[in-house]
């Protein structure tokens, strides 16, 4: 079996996942799966295994994520591994489109710049004219 390396983007975080033959272990920055906190983004990052089932056991993956926050890492994660699950087995596109189409196509969204001569996005400062 070869190495498949893919990667995933949520904001700013960025991960990058490499998945070869072996016993299921799944470890992100050198930390192993069951050692990762918090247990939010434990269990994002599991969603893809449990939906592919059987078939994830025959794989390890090591992912490196870096830049944004864990909530955006963690779903730049599951998006990495689902994508590596995905060019293994073709059939499990259907079932992650079912699921949640996150696990699919990345999430483009980000955050508003700042408008000029204002410290926010959207709300304009008040004027007084009294």
């Amino acid at each position: 079996m070869k190495v498949i390396h893919k990667a995933g983007k949520r904001k700013t975080a960025i991960a990058r996942a490499t998945m070869k033959a072996g016993k299921g272990v799944v470890r992100i920055n050198y930390t192993t799966l069951e050692n990762y906190e918090p247990e939010i983004a434990k269990l994002k990052i599991t969603e893809p295994l449990l939906i592919a089932g059987k078939m994830s056991e025959k794989y390890n993956f090591q992912i490196n994520v870096r830049g944004g926050g864990w909530q955006s890492q963690a779903e730049a994660a599951r998006l990495a591994i689902a994508r590596c699950l995905m060019e293994a087995d073709g059939k499990l596109k259907d079932k992650f489109l079912e699921y949640d189409r996150n696990l699919v196509v990345a999430d483009t969204r980000r955050k508003e710049v700042c408008k000029p001569n204002d410290s926010k996005a959207r709300a304009k400062r008040q004027k007084s004219y009294r």
